[in-house]
Protein backbone atom coordinates (compact mmCIF):
# COMPACT_ATOMS: atom_id res chain seq x y z
CA UNK A 1 0.00 0.00 0.00
CA UNK A 2 1.45 3.13 -0.91
CA UNK A 3 2.70 6.09 1.90
CA UNK A 4 0.14 8.28 0.16
CA UNK A 5 -3.15 6.19 1.02
CA UNK A 6 -2.48 5.94 5.02
CA UNK A 7 -1.40 10.13 5.05
CA UNK A 8 -4.41 11.19 2.52
CA UNK A 9 -6.66 9.24 5.04
CA UNK A 10 -5.14 10.63 7.74
CA UNK A 11 -5.33 13.63 6.44
CA UNK A 12 -9.06 13.46 5.93
CA UNK A 13 -10.06 12.40 9.43
CA UNK A 14 -7.98 15.32 10.67
CA UNK A 15 -9.54 18.06 8.22
CA UNK A 16 -13.40 16.24 9.12
CA UNK A 17 -12.53 17.14 12.88
CA UNK A 18 -11.64 20.39 12.35
CA UNK A 19 -14.23 20.92 10.38
CA UNK A 20 -16.55 19.94 12.94
CA UNK A 21 -15.04 21.46 15.91
CA UNK A 22 -15.46 24.71 13.26
CA UNK A 23 -19.34 23.99 13.14
CA UNK A 24 -19.81 23.55 16.57
CA UNK A 25 -18.14 26.86 17.99
CA UNK A 26 -19.06 28.89 14.81
CA UNK A 27 -15.42 29.73 13.91
CA UNK A 28 -16.00 29.75 9.58
CA UNK A 29 -12.57 30.07 9.10
CA UNK A 30 -11.67 26.40 11.14
CA UNK A 31 -14.48 24.96 9.09
CA UNK A 32 -13.32 25.88 6.08
CA UNK A 33 -9.77 25.03 6.82
CA UNK A 34 -10.76 21.26 7.78
CA UNK A 35 -12.99 21.20 4.92
CA UNK A 36 -9.84 21.94 2.82
CA UNK A 37 -7.85 19.49 4.60
CA UNK A 38 -10.10 17.25 4.03
CA UNK A 39 -10.04 17.26 0.37
CA UNK A 40 -6.48 17.34 0.13
CA UNK A 41 -6.73 14.34 1.71
CA UNK A 42 -9.17 13.08 -0.59
CA UNK A 43 -6.87 14.10 -3.07
CA UNK A 44 -3.77 12.41 -1.93
CA UNK A 45 -5.48 8.86 -1.15
CA UNK A 46 -6.54 8.68 -4.70
CA UNK A 47 -2.90 9.61 -5.94
CA UNK A 48 -1.42 6.83 -3.54
CA UNK A 49 -4.51 4.50 -4.93
CA UNK A 50 -3.31 5.17 -8.78
CA UNK A 51 0.45 4.69 -7.66
CA UNK A 52 -1.14 1.19 -6.32
CA UNK A 53 -2.52 0.28 -9.71
CA UNK A 54 0.31 0.89 -11.76
CA UNK A 55 2.48 -1.22 -9.32
CA UNK A 56 0.27 -3.88 -9.94
CA UNK A 57 -0.23 -3.52 -13.40
CA UNK A 58 3.64 -3.79 -13.74
CA UNK A 59 3.86 -7.03 -12.16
Amino acid sequence: MDKNRIKGAAKEVSGSIKEAAGKLTGNDQLRAEGAAEKVEGKIQAKVGKAKDAIKDALR
